[in-house]
């Protein structure tokens, strides 16, 4: 089984996912871009339950980074449907220079406008900031 944080869930949907295979589900995989506040600092990760993992580091429960540096505003995210593709583009946006990472958050969300709200239902539209990579 994958990385688990503090919660004993692994980052990629755990015991969840693993029935959604065994029923031949699709799974999709979300690389997701935290921020601490508009410009501020920056966190990539990677999760197969994006509303899960960011409640997780909402609550402080995933120790580390995110918790330490305040981390919790979902300012960007991809889907994919290959999570080999997913686990590449995490890794290529690691890698990436810190103005290349502000610049593909300000094409889609100009205001680094915290998309998790909109995500969970708690307002209108989650498209701000998705770029769908599925397929």
């Amino acid at each position: 089984m994958g990385a688990r944080n503090k919660c004993g869930h692994d980052k990629f949907g755990g015991e969840k996912s693993a029935m959604r295979r065994l029923q031949g589900e699709e799974i999709l995989y979300y690389v997701y871009v935290l921020a601490s506040r508009k410009h501020g600092t920056l966190y990539i990760g990677i999760t197969s339950d994006l509303s899960r993992r960011l409640w997780e580091h909402r609550e402080g429960l995933v120790k580390g980074f995110t918790s330490r540096y305040g981390v919790t505003s979902l300012v960007y995210y991809e889907v994919f449907g290959d999570v080999r593709a997913a686990i590449q583009r995490e890794k290529t946006m690691k890698r990436w220079p810190r103005q290349w990472k502000v610049n593909l958050i300000e094409r889609d969300n100009p205001q680094w406008a915290d998309l998790y709200p909109a995500m969970v239902g708690q307002t209108q539209s989650a498209s701000v900031g998705m770029k769908n990579g599925v397929g």
